[in-house]
């Protein structure tokens, strides 16, 4: 099993309930495909390097797993779809 780590950064125009209902997916997507969570880190609302959507400000996550290489693509590829992630990146993590 392989390491890694989503940053996602979700809009800012949704409700905590909704915030939380977003990242609870991408848990879903890393469990659903075979990984498994170690940790998900919030780092509340930030300013944006330049405006996406219109918003100067979101919110951002890191959401660290364990899965075989071949499932980051396929949490991509429903992460696309998503309206409420503005911006996401996935990065193995070395181990140390």
């Amino acid at each position: 099993m392989n390491k890694y780590e989503f940053a996602v950064i979700v809009s800012s125009k949704l409700e905590d309930e909704d915030r939380a209902k977003t990242i609870d997916k991408v848990k879903e997507y890393v469990t659903r495909f075979g990984g498994t969570v170690t940790e998900v880190e919030e780092w509340g609302k930030k300013k944006l390097a330049y405006e996406i959507q219109k918003m100067s400000e979101a919110y951002y996550y890191f959401v660290k797993f364990e899965s075989a290489p071949d499932v980051p693509a396929q949490i991509e590829d429903k992460l696309r779809i998503q309206e409420n992630i503005l911006r996401f990146l996935c990065v193995s993590l070395d181990e140390q």
